[in-house]
């Protein structure tokens, strides 16, 4: 369905109050900067905002959603003959390769990642976020292998390849921390989940092949 005006308006005020608090964010600090000020820089009003973005952690964390439904995603995309923790596997060296920003692999992901670590509420947020990605992840598991609601072996196995992820992840950001080249540590990584793989156990790699 085509976005219409309305909707498309929307949007881009959306994106044009976190571009203006992201920067915000990323020259003051999250603490050292209020939601007024945002406003104000925005030429919007303070419900507006909060129309928009019900937290402050929201407007910097704008694309969350997006991260909540990742290896969820993933799974549920996953090509007949492949497993759940291959799907994500095949993803994160696809994302990885391209050198995608959507991994946090751009020269840019240094000042998001110093916001962050400056600020403890983004970090509890962050920590959050990740407890619903793999519960999200958990779901669909139990949902396409048919597991009873007492069966524990889904909720093992997000935690197995939620590892895989965050493990990738938290190696893409400690390491653009330090401002090195996006392409150099794409190679760093692809390397890690090389060795992440022969980590697994069989029993992971082999856990809800499509059938």
């Amino acid at each position: 369905m085509a976005e219409g005006l309305r909707e498309r308006k929307k949007r881009q005020t959306r994106q044009y109050i976190s571009d203006v608090a992201t920067g915000l964010f990323v020259e003051r600090g999250f603490d050292a900067v209020t939601v007024a000020e945002i406003a104000d820089a925005a030429n919007v009003s303070v419900n507006t905002v909060y129309n928009y973005f019900p937290a402050k952690e929201d407007l910097f964390l704008d694309r969350s959603a997006g991260m909540v439904e990742r290896l969820a995603r993933w799974v549920r995309g996953r090509a007949e003959g492949e497993s759940a923790a291959q799907a994500v596997l095949r993803e994160l060296r696809d994302e990885v390769r391209a050198v995608s920003p959507r991994v946090g692999l751009f020269a840019g992901y240094a000042d998001f990642m110093r916001v962050i670590q400056e600020a403890p509420a983004l970090r509890s947020r962050l920590w959050a976020l990740a407890q619903e990605v793999e519960a999200n992840l958990e779901q669909v598991l139990r949902e396409e292998t048919g597991a009873a609601e007492d069966d524990e072996l889904p909720s093992l196995m997000a935690g197995q390849i939620g590892w895989i992820h965050g493990t990738a992840i938290r190696v893409i950001g400690r390491e653009m921390l330090e401002r090195r080249e996006p392409g150099e540590v794409s190679r760093e990584v692809l390397a890690l989940l090389d060795d992440i793989e022969e980590l697994l156990s069989e029993r992971v790699l082999a856990y809800a092949v499509r059938g």
